[in-house]
């Protein structure tokens, strides 16, 4: 993909302009290794772009809706790329997210209503309040559980797959054309990670850094406001299309990993009297890695553990809820067996 070929050149850049990352305490990795991965993922989201605007089915998914994702993207990308140079404080990268959520705003992306007890329609500020909050809780989780090497990248790409299923069945089998913008956007997340993951792998060669981790998160949340927030509730229910919740709720159970590790590691900062954005070494896979598996296998685990969450998930509007999360001990025993095989094939 584009991702992949532009990468190393990206690379490069980041080599020259000292936008590395420093071999710390609480690190992993034990070599300098260039930052600015969401460079390369934001040029290939816009060569992509331009390249397919005219298709046919494809420029249907064109809208004001798109635009404001792509631009709302660019700025947290130029946060992220500040930050992954001169390691910004956090409060100035939590401003960011928040004027890169303001940008969504601006362009209509913002939560209407919310299916509880049947349908409410949210005030406009209340609307826009929970739209923010929801751009910087997707941004941020994304951004904590970038610390392993592809950890990140296969977490986001297993999402986005989960979610461009959900946005493709509505947009094709339903004829949903609000979904068409979705679709797209985590279409093209897919492929970013795809073309990324060969670069991020263990032992990687390039980080994501900040820019990438905030971009991938703002592409997620936007494509799950847009598709909820943007649809006429009572369709929803009229058309019989699945669970109205489902496109809330989706991005929280798809990044399930990512959000608990999130949840927990605010809890424990604040616990101990320190700052929620505080770094440590207790994340979820600082946790496994402690109990003997590799990184190759912790970021296995955590990628089949997304899996099992996000792929019933996005099944369940579609056919009963039983089989869709039949799905999910098939996947966990599949886990099961890649994990035992690695650990035999390593000795460990």
């Amino acid at each position: 993909t584009l991702t992949y070929m532009l990468t190393p050149i990206v690379r490069n850049f980041a080599l020259r302009f000292r936008a590395v990352a420093q071999v710390r305490e609480r690190d992993i990795h034990t070599e300098i290794t260039p930052r600015w991965g969401g460079v390369a993922m934001w040029l290939a989201m816009a060569a992509t772009l331009l390249a397919v605007q005219n298709l046919e089915l494809v420029g249907k998914a064109y809208s004001r809706e798109l635009l404001g994702i792509f631009l709302a993207g660019t700025f947290v990308l130029l946060i992220g790329m500040l930050d992954d140079r001169y390691e910004l404080d956090a409060i100035t990268k939590l401003a960011g997210q928040g004027l890169a959520a303001g940008i969504l705003l601006i362009f209509g992306i913002q939560l209407l209503w919310l299916p509880i007890n049947g349908i409410i329609i949210l005030p406009t500020n209340i609307g826009q309040f929970l739209t923010v909050l929801v751009v910087m809780i997707i941004i941020n989780a994304v951004n904590f559980v970038d610390g392993l090497d592809g950890l990140a990248t296969g977490i986001v790409g297993i999402s986005a797959a989960a979610f461009f299923g959900f946005a493709y069945l509505l947009a094709v089998e339903n004829g949903f054309s609000r979904a068409g913008a979705p679709s797209l956007a985590t279409a093209i997340v897919i492929g970013i990670c795809l073309g990324f993951l060969p670069h991020n792998i263990y032992p990687a060669r390039i980080f994501m850094g900040d820019s990438g981790s905030m971009f991938l998160g703002l592409l997620l949340a936007a494509s799950a406001i847009t598709l909820m927030g943007q649809i006429d509730a009572n369709a929803v229910f009229a058309e019989d299309i699945g669970p109205a919740t489902l496109p809330l709720l989706l991005p929280f159970a798809v990044l399930a990993v990512p959000l608990l590790d999130f949840g927990l590691a605010i809890l424990r900062r604040l616990r101990q009297g320190k700052s929620p954005f505080a770094p440590d070494k207790e994340h979820l896979h600082h946790k496994l890695m402690k109990l003997g598996n590799s990184q190759q296998r912790t970021a296995v685990i955590l990628y089949f553990a997304t899996a099992m969450l996000a792929i019933p998930a996005m099944l369940s509007a579609f056919v009963p809820v039983w089989l869709a999360f039949s799905a999910g001990p098939i996947l966990f025993l599949f886990a099961l067996s890649i994990t035992k095989r690695t650990k035999t094939s390593t000795g460990a």
